[in-house]
């Protein structure tokens, strides 16, 4: 079992930054992929970014490449969000999964409760 908590969402205007965390605990973390996904009102889950355990790798999906940045310490995964727009409002979530490098959320086993990011002016 693994136990995911996000924090660090908000209000922000237009151009501006948030940093999320989603903190982890429980078994095999040190081979688990930590992968955030968004979820607007009225769309499907959308899988944003992801970092492997096992050898760092990270994806991004195009329409936050250059602009978000995933980065980890030790069980704390952080997703950096740099010139935010309208169109990146959603509930953000992170999930995990063991030893996988994919953006699927069909592949991921333990999810937080997820935070709003509301990007408007």
């Amino acid at each position: 079992q693994v136990q995911l908590m996000e924090s660090g969402g908000g209000l922000v205007q237009p151009g501006g930054s948030l940093r999320l965390s989603c903190a982890a605990s429980g078994a095999n973390l040190d081979y688990s992929t930590i992968a955030w996904f968004r979820q607007a009102p009225g769309k499907e889950r959308e899988g944003v970014s992801y970092i492997s355990a096992i050898d760092g790798t990270t994806y991004y999906r195009d329409s936050v490449k250059g602009r978000f940045t995933i980065s980890r310490d030790k069980n704390t995964v952080y997703l950096h969000m740099n010139s935010l727009t309208p169109e990146d409002t959603a509930v953000y979530y992170c999930a995990s999964a063991f030893g996988i490098r994919n953006i699927s959320p069909y592949n991921y086993d333990f999810w937080g409760q997820g935070t709003q990011v509301t990007v408007s002016s």
